[in-house]
């Protein structure tokens, strides 16, 4: 049965396996839309104990997850959530602490909050051709502030971490996968048949026996909350400055949000040097 009401739709393989698909033309942007869908998706997952296993994939294979939609920051919702967290590390730390596997499939571009929703899954497979992964927020302007300066260090160690957000570049899937971003790299025409195959084995398995391993895992590399709470803080901080405004304004003139050749080479772009001169020394 399927459920197409909202930006992320619902497909249900049994009551066992449940498939998430991203739909939110033009960028797959994590927007008010979305933020709602999940925040009503995790509500119905976290009262459903028969789920074992949720994959999260695209209906876009350019995007997975864009990033947070910045245009619209101020029409989030503002309330917190069961966490006690705002809503997005709420929805973050949520997905990585619930009882059922999370994986995801990773077709198109996740960078920002999307590459933080790809991290706080349980697991993620990556097409070879078509992934691509990034932490673009020191290089607009502020800092990543949902999971991933928390959660990245764990997966690839600090120095890798110090290069993924400081660098603020796109990394390819099997870049990520050597560095421990992905679990895997796999050839696109053979990702969705190893995810689902994957998903359909663990979702034969005991319930129990699955969510509490997941638990035992999560308390050996537990995702702090007074860590996220300070990152999201870092986070806000650097976005009501004058100098990550100024930024802000710079990137959507330059056509950030639109879907063309600044959001395909996103890290490029950051990269680039604008200055009249053109010399990176000034």
């Amino acid at each position: 049965m399927s459920v197409p009401t909202s930006p992320v739709r619902i497909h249900r393989h049994s009551a066992a396996y449940w498939q998430v698909t991203f739909d939110n033309p033009p960028l797959n942007l994590i927007d008010p839309e979305v933020m709602a869908g999940l925040r009503d998706l995790l509500t119905r997952l976290e009262s459903d104990r028969d789920v074992k296993v949720v994959v999260f994939g695209s209906a876009d294979d350019e995007f997975f997850l864009a990033h947070y939609d910045a245009v619209r920051a101020a029409e989030m919702p503002t309330d917190t959530g069961p966490t006690g967290l705002p809503p997005w590390p709420d929805v973050v730390v949520r997905l990585a602490r619930a009882p059922f596997v999370s994986i995801a499939c990773l077709r198109g571009r996740a960078r920002g909050a999307g590459s933080e929703f790809a991290l706080a899954c349980d697991l993620r497979f990556a097409s070879i051709e078509k992934a691509v992964l990034g932490q673009p927020e020191v290089g607009s302007g502020v800092v990543p502030g949902g999971g991933a300066m928390e959660i990245l260090p764990a997966l690839v160690g600090r120095s890798r971490a110090l290069e993924i957000v400081l660098g603020s570049e796109d990394f390819d899937a099997a870049t990520a996968e050597r560095y421990g971003w992905v679990n895997r790299a796999l050839p696109d025409a053979e990702l969705d048949a190893f995810v689902d195959g994957f998903a359909s084995r663990i979702a034969r398995f005991d319930q129990n026996a699955l969510s509490t391993a997941k638990d035992i895992i999560n308390r050996r590399s537990a995702l702090r909350l007074e860590d996220i709470v300070e990152s999201g803080q870092a986070l806000r901080t650097a976005a009501v400055s004058p100098n990550g405004r100024a930024r802000l304004a710079e990137l959507l003139a330059r056509g950030m949000q639109q879907r063309g050749p600044f959001e395909f080479d996103f890290g490029a772009e950051l990269g680039r040097d604008d200055s009249a001169s053109g010399d990176p020394a000034q």
